[in-house]
């Protein structure tokens, strides 16, 4: 049986993704239970695990609510903020699921915060916040130096490997990318295409690596342009990609 990803939309910007055959399903960051619970039940699939990818509450509320249905294993990072993951994993880990098939490689991507991780598949990576479409998630509790490590991570991966992160924000991230790179000409042909998208209610997602590294500021902080861009706006910039990262991301929250 083929595996299938699907987006089931909760609060304002969040996805949960639900990796599934046409009998069981994964789950990735539930932040609410309610949708999750609903959707499973209306295409009659039975929930065989959670994965987690970071503590914050939009991406692990949902997760008691689930449970209280009937008891599943939760895979996750080892992090005192997320008590419920019984069956923690790290970077180098391979994790082998039966109901649905399907077999993940673990990255370590901090970054975003203290302790994240990333489930690569055969072609498709679930990066929950570290990694967005044409954005990247805030530094809370990282450091330039990780980040930058952790987004070099996920670049490696092959140009075809689908981006499956976990909000639409690809539109305002455009808008952003484009004070850095208004001449790149992927980017704007990624603007125009999610807009277009999300004016006919489509969702921007799955992206791809390929793609990501056309458009991405975040993961083109070696470019010329990205690196010249930085040093405008911020002169203290000395152009390492631990700089440059650093001060788009300033430039980014404060835009």
């Amino acid at each position: 049986m083929s595996l299938t990803i699907d987006a089931i939309p909760i609060l304002d910007s969040n996805y949960v993704w639900a990796l599934h055959d046409d009998r069981h399903a994964l789950l990735v960051d539930p932040g609410r239970a309610e949708e999750p619970l609903a959707w499973l039940a209306a295409r009659g699939l039975e929930l065989t695990g959670l994965l987690i990818t970071h503590h914050h509450w939009d991406h692990t509320n949902g997760i008691d609510g689930i449970l209280e249905q009937g008891r599943v294993p939760v895979y996750g990072p080892r992090d005192s903020r997320i008590p419920q993951v019984d069956r923690p994993l790290a970077e180098g880990d391979t994790l082998r699921l039966a109901q649905p098939r399907v077999e993940l490689s673990i990255l370590d991507v901090p970054g975003h915060t203290s302790i994240h991780l990333a489930y690569v598949g055969e072609d498709f990576l679930l990066c929950g916040d570290t990694l967005f479409s044409v954005g990247c998630g805030r530094m809370f509790e990282g450091r330039p130096e990780q980040f930058v490590a952790s987004l070099d991570k996920l670049a490696a991966l092959p140009d075809g490997t689908r981006v499956f992160c976990t909000h639409e924000y690809t539109e305002a991230n455009c808008r952003f990318a484009l004070q850095v790179e208004p001449d790149n000409e992927a980017l704007v042909a990624r603007s125009e295409q999610a807009r277009q998208q999300r004016k006919s209610g489509r969702i921007t997602l799955p992206s791809t690596i390929g793609e990501e590294r056309r458009v991405n500021p975040f993961l083109r902080v070696r470019e010329p342009g990205v690196i010249e861009a930085a040093k405008r706006h911020d002169p203290a910039c000395t152009g390492s990609p631990e700089s440059v990262f650093a001060t788009i991301r300033a430039w980014k929250d404060r835009s």
